[in-house]
C-alpha cells in the first residue's frame, strides 16, 4: 500500500473538522475524509504537540523572567521607600 501524502492545509482542515464535533469520533470524521483513522489520530497528537509543546515553554520561561523583574523591582522600590523614610526622619 503506498503511503498517501497530504496537503498540511488538508490536515489542518481535518483537525479542525474533529475539533468542531464534540461528539465526533476519530473514525467517523477519518471515514467522511476518506483517510486512514491513525492517519487522522497522528495528525491530531502533531497539532496537540504544538499547541501545548515548545509554545508553552517559552511562554512559562518569559513569565518567570517577568516576575523575577517584577520582583527585583519591587525590592528596589521598597529599599528606596525605607531610605527615604529614614531621611525624613533625621
Amino acid at each position: 500500500m503506498a503511503m498517501k501524502h497530504y496537503p498540511a492545509e488538508f490536515k489542518a482542515d481535518a483537525v479542525a473538522l474533529y475539533r468542531s464535533r464534540p461528539g465526533a469520533t476519530i473514525k467517523s470524521v477519518a471515514e467522511d475524509l476518506g483517510v486512514n483513522t491513525e492517519t487522522l489520530r497522528n495528525w491530531i497528537r502533531a497539532d496537540d504537540g504544538r499547541r501545548s509543546g515548545a509554545h508553552s515553554t517559552t511562554r512559562t520561561t518569559a513569565s518567570a523572567q517577568a516576575a523575577s523583574l517584577v520582583e527585583a523591582e519591587l525590592a528596589a522600590a521598597r529599599k528606596r521607600i525605607r531610605e527615604l523614610e529614614e531621611e525624613r526622619d533625621i
